[in-house]
């Protein structure tokens, strides 16, 4: 399977994976646990990151962070469109970064543990870009503590808690579940079609 380079079958399935992050956050963006939506967009990322390599992981996370940004833009999504508010450029840069960085790095980590055994590199990719999505995300919302206490956080809640247990708790849990699921299972078919079809 050749990684890294732009041949038919790399833009094609790149093409695929952008298709499939535009649909998921479209449709799959309303199931919410909090209020806050589950990011199904994280698996076709970690099939960019173990399938074509990092840079198009990094690509199809800025992706999906440009899509994050649109649907909160409009209203789609709440708790987005409240930062973009106060924050504009800041939740822009947090959108693109959070998924853009977890690409690169599942890509890269991927790359390096695959040399020594290709089932575990898979679960590392796909566990670590929920792990880096959720980190860089909390790290960017502290940034805009004060729009978070004035609109989400309750009496008595610290930023931090409303972040860690309200936003990403039961969320990153969901998500972390759904990448360990699913993106090793689809990758591992997408390898064996692709070592019958040459």
């Amino acid at each position: 399977m050749k990684k890294k380079t732009i041949s038919a079958r790399n833009i094609a399935m790149f093409a695929v994976l952008v298709a499939l992050i535009i649909v998921l956050q479209l449709f799959a963006s309303g199931i919410k646990i909090a209020g806050i939506p589950i990011n199904f967009t994280l698996v076709p990322i970690v099939l960019g990151a173990i399938l074509l390599g990092p840079l198009y992981g990094a690509a199809l996370g800025v992706i999906c962070g440009l899509i994050i940004f649109i649907v909160g833009a409009v209203g789609t999504d709440m708790f987005t469109f409240i930062l973009i508010s106060d924050h504009p450029i800041l939740t822009f840069f947090l959108c693109i970064l959070k998924t853009g960085v977890a690409g690169l790095v599942a890509g890269l980590l991927y790359d390096v543990i695959a040399r020594k055994n290709s089932v575990v590199a898979t679960f590392v990719a796909a566990g670590l870009v929920p792990v880096i999505n959720t980190g860089i995300f909390i790290i960017g919302a502290l940034m805009m503590s004060g729009t978070l206490k004035a609109n989400f956080v309750q009496d008595g809640q610290t930023v931090l808690y409303f972040l860690v247990i309200g936003c990403a708790g039961v969320n990153f849990l969901v998500e972390f579940a759904i990448n360990l699921i699913f993106a090793p299972a689809i990758a591992s078919v997408v390898k064996i079609v692709e070592k019958r079809a040459f």
